[in-house]
This record gives structure tokens, C-alpha cells and sequence, in this order.
């Protein structure tokens, strides 16, 4: 699949989780998606400094993005508390 489909089909994901998100003042961005299908993104708003970022990404991020693209290996910040937390 190419790395334009795998984006659209990412954010469509990120789309379910956005609400979410801009419910507490945050958001994310996806900054890249690798050549092993990691999914790189970026904190923004509050959830950048958010202690719940970790949770964040596994419970809510990750799930919803590997649910409906499972050709995705992994999700990881590029910024953020749950960067510095790894």
C-alpha cells in the first residue's frame, strides 16, 4: 500500500479519536509513517504536557489507528510527556 493511502486511511482513524482530544484543548498530527509502518506523531495543545498522554496513545491513539489500518507496526510520539517518559 502506498505511503498516501496508508496517511488517509491514519487520519480517517484519528478522525474517531480527535473529539476526544479537542474535548480537553489537544490534538495530534502525524509527522510521519516510516518505511516499517511506524506511525510518528505529534502532540499538540494540551496534550503535549498532558500526564495522561501515555495512556493516551495506547488505550485511545494506537488502538483506534491499528484497528482500522492493520498494516500499521506501532505508534510513538515525537514529542511530548510520553516521549520523556520512555
Amino acid at each position: 500500500m502506498e505511503k498516501t493511502e496508508l496517511l488517509k486511511k491514519v487520519n480517517d482513524a484519528l478522525a474517531d479519536v480527535r473529539p476526544h482530544l479537542a474535548a480537553d484543548g489537544g490534538d495530534v498530527e502525524v509527522v510521519e509513517i516510516t518505511d516499517d509502518n511506524f506511525v510518528k506523531i505529534k502532540w499538540m495543545g494540551n496534550c503535549e504536557n498532558c500526564f495522561m498522554s501515555a495512556m493516551t496513545m495506547k488505550a485511545g491513539i494506537e488502538q483506534a489507528i491499528i484497528h482500522r489500518v492493520p498494516e500499521i507496526s506501532g505508534v510513538e510520539a515525537v514529542n511530548g510527556l510520553e516521549k520523556e517518559l520512555l
